[in-house]
């Protein structure tokens, strides 16, 4: 019984408990005196769907970054597998996605960056992402190249 209540209890507040933990880190550097050099956005899921919620609340710590440090870098990396929703091949059915990506590059001037191994381990070609989406070597080393200029990462998961 112990074991049941133990996994329920992940089970319920494991997602809480993830979206605390962007929020505390955008938090925090809301807080700081002055403007870190940039934010770079890790987002990884093994859900398909993840980015349509993940891109809103991503925006959301935009705006409220924006709003404090106006004019601040910001960079979105997704390398799971919701980064599949912004296949060309995926654009109808991930549409509002889609549209959320061109806004965040021409209104928000944010880069959103995928993962080209993971990818290519999954058989989908660099050419099979739309142009306003950047396929990086790995998404964990262009997360660390941001950070070697300075950038905060902030972790949206599931």
């Amino acid at each position: 019984m112990k074991k049941i209540l133990s996994l329920l209890f992940v089970a319920l507040f494991l997602p809480m408990l993830a979206s605390a933990a962007d929020e505390a880190a955008v938090k925090e550097i809301l807080e700081l005196p002055k403007a870190p050099d940039g934010v770079v956005f890790e987002i990884v899921s093994s859900d398909a769907d993840f980015l349509r919620r993940a891109i809103p609340k991503a925006k959301q710590h935009i705006a409220a970054l924006r709003q404090r440090f106006p004019g601040i870098s910001i960079a979105v990396v997704t390398h799971g597998d919701e980064q599949f929703a912004l296949t060309a091949k995926n654009r109808e059915e991930y549409s509002d996605v889609h549209e959320q990506i061109v806004s965040l590059r021409k209104d928000d001037d944010v880069p959103l960056h995928v993962c080209g191994a993971y990818a290519s381990w999954k058989n989908v070609s660099p050419e099979e992402f739309p142009d306003y989406v950047d396929v990086s070597a790995t998404g964990p080393a262009e997360i660390r190249q941001y950070q070697d200029f300075g950038y905060r990462k902030v972790v949206i998961s599931d």
